[in-house]
């Protein structure tokens, strides 16, 4: 067993409980407080290595609509009460600052720090995070004004953003390439948001992204998720692999196959087993990018795969597979290990290089989610 992987099995005796009290006792406070802008209101995009809010990034709708799944989600884990209050006051100013200021339907891409539109893009990503923001809001108190918000959201999908090629475009104005990563966020969205309702609308439109994936997004010769597509869904080659979201996607599949009972175990194991391919040998992390063929592109490492490739041992260890459960805990013992352990209690590292060298001197708020979503998935399953 390598260094890191030894290190990582040492560190994941009650690796569970560990994390689950740095989201309690560090995270969600550093979050609420130098997290939030209290003078013009909304989250801030980032923190400084010291942890100090650096209050003159803009703000990027996509942390807003993070945040406020954060302290929803902690609020109805039981985690951090005042969680709710916290998401209620994210998902006001996101929709008094960010959906139709200039008078167009959609949510504007990017603020300015005193909430003036800075980029007017209606990007298709973002729009699956509002929609993952407002189920996750939604599933609190059930309130009818967050569910017609729902409502209107998709309609502004179906009405400007649906492509006829399947899927949806980029944003507006649409762009190329066409990528997989929006309608992930968007599969993931539709269940949380049948979660959320239990209306069968939302099988129906997660049923939709699944159908996408075995047609055109999953090449099942060779067991790899593809990235970048023409507006067809014609592969781009050389087709980029992200480890990250091989992972990303067994988690996904396995919440499909609990709200739908459609069987997803083998695209699931075939993710799960092309996934391994890409680790870096010293420390058993993911890297960035890999080819179709099994090769490392880039051998960084960001925070999130980690979280992912742990979420995707997590839905692995639901469904029974044998020694699952011990890989999730390791996964989750190297993410604490490498990337947890900041100066700024409740922040993180964002990016590694090769040598282990930390390559983003600020502490990036668009993280915070994939964290605590690991974190809550392990205490679900795990504990």
């Amino acid at each position: 067993m390598a260094e890191g992987q030894t290190a990582a099995a040492e560190d994941s005796v009650d690796i569970v409980a560990r994390l689950k009290l740095r989201m309690i006792d560090h995270a969600l406070p550093l979050w609420s407080k130098e997290g939030w802008d209290s003078t013009t209101g909304g989250f801030i995009d980032r923190l400084d290595q010291d942890g100090r809010a650096d209050r003159l990034a803009p703000r990027r709708v996509l942390v807003q609509t993070r945040q406020i799944y954060c302290f929803a989600k902690a609020a109805q884990m039981g985690w951090y009460p005042e969680g709710r209050e916290i998401a209620l006051k994210g998902l006001d100013h996101l929709l008094t600052r960010a959906k139709a200021p200039d008078g167009r339907p959609g949510f504007v891409h990017v603020l300015t720090p005193d909430g003036a539109v800075l980029d007017p893009l209606r990007d298709t990503y973002d729009h699956a995070f509002v929609l993952l923001a407002l189920a996750s809001v939604y599933a609190l108190d059930r309130d009818a004004q967050v569910r017609a918000e729902i409502d209107a959201l998709l309609s502004f999908l179906d009405a400007h953003l649906c492509s006829p090629h399947g899927g949806f475009l980029e944003g507006l104005p649409a762009s190329m390439p066409r990528r997989q990563n929006p309608h992930m966020h968007l599969f993931e969205a539709m269940i949380a948001t049948f979660d959320a309702t239990h209306e069968p609308v939302f099988q129906n439109r997660a049923g939709d992204f699944f159908a996408l994936f075995l047609a055109n997004l999953y090449d099942k010769q060779k067991r790899v998720l593809g990235e970048y597509f023409e507006e067809d869904w014609s592969r781009i080659e050389p087709v980029s692999v992200e480890p990250g979201h091989q992972a990303e996607w067994v988690w996904l599949l396995k919440g499909f196959e609990r709200i739908t009972g459609c069987p997803t175990g083998r695209p699931r194991g075939e993710l799960l087993a092309t996934m391994l391919r890409y680790r870096d040998e010293a420390t058993g992390c993911l890297v960035d990018e890999g080819d179709a063929e099994g090769n490392i592109r880039r051998h960084t490492r960001r925070l999130w795969p980690q979280t992912e490739m742990a979420k995707a041992w997590i839905a692995q260890a639901e469904a029974g597979e044998a020694g699952a459960a011990d890989e999730a805990r390791m996964a989750l013992a190297r993410l604490e290990r490498h990337y947890l352990r900041h100066p700024v209690a409740g922040g993180w590292y964002d990016q590694f290089d090769r040598d282990g060298a930390s390559l983003v001197a600020t502490i990036p708020a668009s993280s915070f989610y994939h964290v605590l979503s690991a974190v809550a998935e392990a205490e679900q399953v795990l504990a």
